[in-house]
């Protein structure tokens, strides 16, 4: 083992250029005039005529995603947001004036993001609609039902080369040695300085030599040296408990994106199901050398080994 004994446990699109301008010459601002306060969808600016608002600066921020973004104050952003939208509508506009929106090649780009903002749309509006309060505490209940009967175990380990040093340590700590103490000084593991402390975990966080030994001896007990892939541990369980749901709080962005994520998948199932799909087979000379490829793609990235590395996080 050498890194540390831990256990195992809608994209958006980049900006035209990097986000924003500072200052555009072909900028034409024609005076806005002044806007109520109540009007939650102002004029800005107003580029050759055309009129752009609060909302298309609001459009342009989703498009743009968080990124830079989320690390500038609201006027930094709002004036980054405002000089891409007039930069958008300038480009867009000489674009125009070239006919470039007339070629088959644009008119087809223009229906695929078209059926993909709809798609977005569709989604969005499902995971919704499915976040509610209710759906998430449920699915809290079950998994927390799942987990509430696990048993973990505290303990300390104090991880060396061989055998040998492993047994000179037991018969250290036999006569009343410090296991802390020994595991700052003796320990190859990372973890060392805390006196090989490595939390509370359930024994599918550890490799099975270790979790065999750990859950069979009792609490202020101390084992015989084990053999792991690591190296020889010796261990000393501290405390021993059921396993306790976090808290729903804690866990609700993850739950949340699980039923939103879920509610998504059945949507698509569903629509699957029902809509007539034909799938048009094109022979080419690629397709028997792409065939023989996907078994050996397959088999070079296999699964990666149950349990991984061994320490839980610190609770």
């Amino acid at each position: 083992m050498t890194a540390t004994l831990k256990p195992s446990s809608t994209p958006f699109r980049t900006a035209l250029a990097a986000l924003a301008v500072a200052g555009c010459g072909l900028v034409v601002f024609a005076g806005a005039p002044l806007v109520q306060a109540q009007d939650a969808n102002p004029v800005l600016a107003k580029v050759n005529g055309v009129e752009i608002r609060q909302s298309d600066l609001n459009m342009a921020e989703e498009e743009l995603g968080s990124g830079q973004l989320a690390q500038m104050d609201p006027a930094t952003k709002r004036e980054n947001l405002l000089s891409y939208v007039i930069d958008l509508k300038i480009v867009a506009k000489a674009a125009e004036d070239k006919k470039l929106g007339d070629t088959d090649a644009f008119k087809k780009s223009l229906a695929f993001a078209r059926d993909r903002l709809l798609m977005d749309k569709l989604l969005t509006d499902e995971a919704k609609a499915a976040a509610t309060d209710a759906a998430m505490r449920k699915v809290y209940e079950e998994a927390a039902t799942q987990m509430g009967g696990d048993e973990e175990v505290r303990a300390r380990h104090i991880l060396v080369e061989t055998e040998d040093e492993a047994k000179q340590l037991v018969d250290e700590l036999k006569k009343g040695g410090d296991f802390a103490e020994l595991a700052k000084k003796k320990s190859k593991d990372p973890g060392a300085s805390d006196g090989g402390d490595l939390g509370y975990f359930t024994k599918e966080q550890m490799v099975p030599e270790f979790s065999k030994v750990a859950f069979e001896i009792e609490p202020g007990k101390i084992s015989d040296p084990v053999k792991s892939q690591f190296g020889w541990h010796v261990i000393k369980v501290e405390d021993k408990r059921k396993r306790k749901a976090p808290d729903f709080e804690t866990v609700k962005p993850q739950i949340e994106t699980y039923v939103t994520r879920k509610a998504q998948a059945d949507l698509v199932s569903k629509l699957r199901e029902t809509a007539k799909i034909e799938r048009i087979e094109q022979k080419t000379d690629a397709a028997p050398a792409a065939k023989d490829a996907a078994p050996a793609a397959k088999d070079a990235s296999p699964p990666p080994a149950k349990g991984g590395a061994m320490a839980p996080p610190k609770k």
